[in-house]
């Protein structure tokens, strides 16, 4: 079957691999839409690992569902692209991003374990989950970087009024602008240093106002609605310019949630944290909970992630549309891949 898997720096190859194996364990599926998340573009990017075939964002379709009696074929799935233990104390408590194992053998991030860029995959089948008819193939692959948003936004704990400041305004940054308006901010703004981009979360009423991190007057821009700092700052970038910001323009005793995520050691200024008195945060992936929490969102249409795609494109165009998200210059902030397209 055909699959897309990194070559090397930068490089993608189209190739042929062998359809996943029906075992009576693993939920096999074909591929309807699968995106193009941040963390893909940070392997392309150093080449590694050499023929990894990624994509954890998706829906399916089954064709096996292996040892679930719940399911049947022809059944719309995702799934948590996780591979949590299921018996340590963070599983239990339905936190499986705080189990050991869970990044070890991830769906589209090992190469154990091949994702959704190619027309099938095999998926553990109790990280599987049925979603409602209602729902288009393409909500149903916006639902990881959604859950992704939202538990950052629950660890920043916004209250009703609270002034929030977004670094980064890609996919998870306009989502986790999106989710703080709905969770009671009164004013959010977005800092950015590609034009388009940032208008882009304006006119998609993400953020209320955006600022260039590139003027030479961003600061005293950044500050004009908020002189004494925001309650809340969310930076989605992974880089030390962008920490740096996060820090400097939270509010005395204000909260920082870091959701970037950088393969490169970055520098952190931690004396703003101690002199400022930050409660500062780390985000990674979602609890079972916010998962199912963003199908319900999309569900009863409180959310809408449709907007946010750019296009939908063929495993042949995976490596232009890399290149496009990275160089930024028409704006896109997310794509998806259509296997059979």
């Amino acid at each position: 079957m055909k699959s897309v898997a990194i070559k090397g720096l930068k490089e993608f190859e189209l190739k042929e691999i062998d359809e996943p194996s029906i075992n009576g364990e693993n939920v096999v599926v074909e591929v309807k839409k699968a995106g193009i998340c941040g963390s893909d573009i940070h392997y392309w990017d150093v080449g590694q690992p050499v023929g990894l075939v990624m994509g954890h964002e998706f829906c399916g379709t089954v064709l096996d569902p292996g040892n679930r009696n719940d399911l049947k074929v022809g059944d719309r799935v995702t799934a948590l692209p996780i591979s949590p233990c299921g018996h340590c104390d963070a599983c239990l408590s339905g936190n499986p991003q705080y189990c050991a194992e869970t990044w070890t053998r991830a769906l589209g991030l090992s190469l154990t374990n091949p994702g959704a860029y190619a027309e099938k995959t095999s998926i553990r089948p109790d990280m599987v989950i049925k979603v409602p008819k209602s729902m288009t193939d393409a909500e149903v692959a916006l639902v990881e970087p959604t859950a992704v948003a939202l538990h950052a936004v629950n660890l920043a704990n916004i209250k009703i009024g609270d002034k929030v400041l977004v670094v980064g305004a890609g996919i998870i940054g306009t989502l986790c602008a999106t989710l703080a308006k709905m969770n009671g901010a009164s004013y959010v703004a977005m800092s950015e240093t590609n034009e388009k981009r940032g208008a882009k979360s304006v006119k998609l009423k993400s953020a209320d106002e955006w600022f260039d991190a590139k003027d030479e007057k961003f600061m005293e821009n950044v500050r004009s609605k908020c002189a004494d700092g925001y309650d809340v700052v969310i930076e989605c970038c992974g880089n030390s310019a962008a920490v740096s910001s996060a820090l400097l323009n939270a509010k005395n005793g204000g909260t920082v949630v870091l959701v970037g995520v950088s393969l490169a050691n970055i520098e952190y200024p931690s004396i703003l944290n101690v002199m400022h008195e930050l409660n500062v945060k780390g985000a990674i992936g979602y609890t079972v909970f916010e998962f199912n929490d963003c199908i319900e969102l999309m569900t009863k249409k409180k959310i809408d992630t449709l907007k946010f795609v750019d296009d939908i494109v063929s495993l042949e165009r995976v490596q232009d549309s890399f290149e496009r998200l990275t160089s930024g210059e028409d704006g896109a902030i997310k794509i998806l891949i259509d296997p059979k397209k």
